[in-house]
């Protein structure tokens, strides 16, 4: 838990949750696990392991994560559940793509999650927020231009 997501979770919510994580791990790809909070303003972290060991992933891996992570949240009765971009980060997995998993998968997986009222796209920088945007149909995707100042 030093770079990425895991890394940030650490550096916001303390040693308590990269050391709850080890306890319950090796979790297999794909799958979701549970440790407390440490000091950040949750109840839970879900861990959604998208990297294999050797930090690479593929389009199963992260909507089998993200299936998960829901799964954990409603066997604890998960209000808002926050749900970064896996696998883009250190995974290099494709934005776009990430973006378009995510959001098809947890569009498919609120229908099964009745007491989780809201879903938090944790990102990171321009980048991310304009990919979500576009798998969310909140704004069309642009196509590139050539030449000077965007003229073709």
């Amino acid at each position: 838990m030093s770079t990425g997501v895991g890394g940030a979770l650490k550096r916001r919510g303390g040693d308590e949750i990269e050391f709850a994580a080890v306890r319950r791990g090796p979790a297999a790809v794909g799958d979701a696990v549970v440790t407390p909070a440490g000091t950040l303003a949750a109840k839970y972290v879900i861990h959604a392991v998208s990297l294999d060991r050797d930090r690479r992933t593929d389009a199963g891996a992260i909507e089998r994560a993200v299936r998960s992570a829901f799964a954990r949240a409603r066997e604890l009765d998960v209000r808002t559940i926050a749900i970064p971009a896996l696998g883009t980060g250190v995974g290099g997995f494709p934005l776009a793509e990430a973006a378009r998993i995510t959001v098809d998968t947890v569009r498919d997986e609120l229908a099964r999650s009745p007491a989780v009222e809201g879903v938090i796209f944790a990102l990171r920088g321009a980048a991310p927020y304009h990919a979500f945007q576009i798998a969310l149909g909140a704004v069309e995707p642009t196509a590139p231009t050539a030449g000077i100042g965007g003229t073709p």
